[in-house]
């Protein structure tokens, strides 16, 4: 038995609230158990400089994780006066999956500003990062319909992204802290709601894994994104 009684195919409770802040363009609050992130979108009049004169647009993110979102007090980036490596990596993520799926022309040439504010860690942050930010931009894009900036939400299908790992020889779907910092094979998995993969991103924290684990975990992971999509489409509706 799991340490909240889950069985090793389930997710952990969760829940999206949408229109979290009453400033943002797109803004959620997501909870994946005990993890808590608010992510927010923002849409801003100019693209990347190296898109200027494409007609393109952008979509770039950034993370960072409260002070007390952990159990001992977390510097701030700004105190540090650079962005850590982990929270740089996990930005770059964020941005890459969202850009995965979206057409940049039909976007023209704005930038989406992606913030994903850790307030409460249990594990998984980056893949519960993703989820509720996919449902930010979605949230934002819908605004800039309304505002008449775009003509259709240009998105070819859904993000969600789960962790899998492989803890005392068990296979389990969406770790919580203390089951990921017991894990033998630890991975974060990035897909759409078609099946197909983003990114993948595996590793034998105490041992290798071989080719049958691997595709046991990844239908693991294809279970969870798939709760999550449903999750998601049930909150931004038919876009």
């Amino acid at each position: 038995m799991r340490i909240d009684s889950r069985k090793n195919n389930e997710i952990r409770e969760l829940k999206i609230t949408n229109n979290y802040l009453m400033s943002a363009e797109g803004s959620v609050l997501i909870e994946m158990g005990n993890t808590k992130v608010i992510c927010t979108a923002s849409v801003e009049e100019s693209t990347a400089k190296h898109l200027k004169g494409t007609g393109q647009g952008w979509i770039t993110a950034e993370y960072g994780m409260l002070p007390r979102s952990t159990a001992t007090r977390k510097t701030r980036d700004a105190s540090r006066g650079k962005i850590d490596g982990r929270s740089m990596e996990i930005q770059r993520l964020i941005g890459r999956s969202l850009r995965s799926v979206v057409d940049m022309k039909k976007l023209g040439e704005r930038t989406i500003w992606i913030d994903c504010d850790v307030i409460q860690a249990d594990g998984g942050t980056r893949t519960a990062s993703i989820t509720g930010a996919f449902v930010a931009m979605i949230e934002a894009m819908k605004w800039m319909k309304e505002q008449g900036m775009i003509n259709e939400i240009p998105v070819t299908g859904f993000v969600s992204a789960i962790s899998v790992g492989i803890v005392e020889e068990e296979s389990m779907l969406d770790l919580c802290y203390q089951e990921d910092s017991r894990a033998q094979v630890d991975m974060n998995v990035v897909m759409t709601d078609k099946g197909e993969y983003i990114e993948v991103q595996g590793t034998g924290e105490e041992s290798p894994f071989t080719a049958a684990d691997l595709t046991e975990l990844l239908a693991l992971a294809a279970e969870g994104c798939r709760q999550l999509n449903q999750a998601q489409k049930a909150i931004t509706g038919d876009i």
